[in-house]
């Protein structure tokens, strides 16, 4: 699949790095620093121009705020995380929930929903209500649309996200015990019904057991590529 002039670049775990046909630079769930998976010379990443957070965890917004400061970039969360965060000295928030559209110069980002929780980790080992946990419908400017799923399990409404979005490329966890396994990601793919699936969200650690060729296995005979990256890896 040609994406026309954009750039995914999969930076281990949940987290993206899109660069648009205008330039512009999208963080998805950005777990920079302290991730594992992400490959050293993305760590410090000193270019950002919108940021979106899906939930509170840890894994998916470490590296949101010193992000954020460092670059001026919009973060794109929940009411609650974008609350949080403007607590901690981050200016550029904008806090919206499922079924909001806010527009970011000629992208459009929508959250959707996700089956998951939504904790922020406190430095004193406590937990914070982070709402509740989302998924995003990126639009850029050429018309290409993106899912970033977020950590979720299946469910039914994904098919509500085709009707509405129809997303062309859809980002899926796939690593099981605290989001689908590729069992639950292939029905989720046959309800979605993208061009292309990047799995996501496995072999972070020994608990993400799921992989890449178990979904191709699952999809055999429909007519979606499951796109599987390294970490550092790039669709264009």
């Amino acid at each position: 699949m040609q994406l026309e002039g954009a750039v995914i670049t999969w930076l281990g775990h949940a987290t993206f790095l899109v660069q648009t046909p205008a330039g512009k630079r999208i963080v998805m769930d950005p777990w920079l620093a302290g991730n594992p998976k992400c490959p050293p010379e993305y760590q410090s990443l000193d270019t950002a121009d919108i940021i979106l957070i899906s939930h509170g965890h840890f894994d998916h917004m470490g590296s949101a705020a010193e992000l954020a400061k460092r670059t001026g970039a919009s973060v794109v969360s929940n009411f609650e995380i974008g609350t949080y965060l403007a607590s901690q000295g981050v200016d550029s928030t904008v806090g919206m929930n499922k079924g909001g559209t806010v527009t970011l110069g000629d992208i459009k980002v929508t959250m959707v929903h996700a089956d998951h929780s939504s904790g922020i980790s406190t430095e004193d080992g406590g937990t914070l209500y982070g709402g509740e946990a989302g998924g995003f419908v990126v639009t850029l400017e050429n018309g290409l649309t993106l899912y970033h799923a977020g950590d979720t399990n299946v469910f039914y409404d994904m098919s509500v996200i085709r009707e509405l979005y129809a997303p062309e490329i859809a980002m899926l966890p796939i690593g099981g015990h605290f989001t689908m396994s590729p069992k639950e990601a292939a029905y989720a793919v046959k309800l979605l019904r993208p061009n292309m699936v990047i799995p996501m969200h496995y072999g972070t650690f020994d608990a993400l057991s799921g992989t890449p060729q178990a979904l191709k296995d699952l999809l055999q005979g429909e007519a979606i590529e499951v796109l599987s990256l390294d970490p550092g890896g790039q669709c264009r």
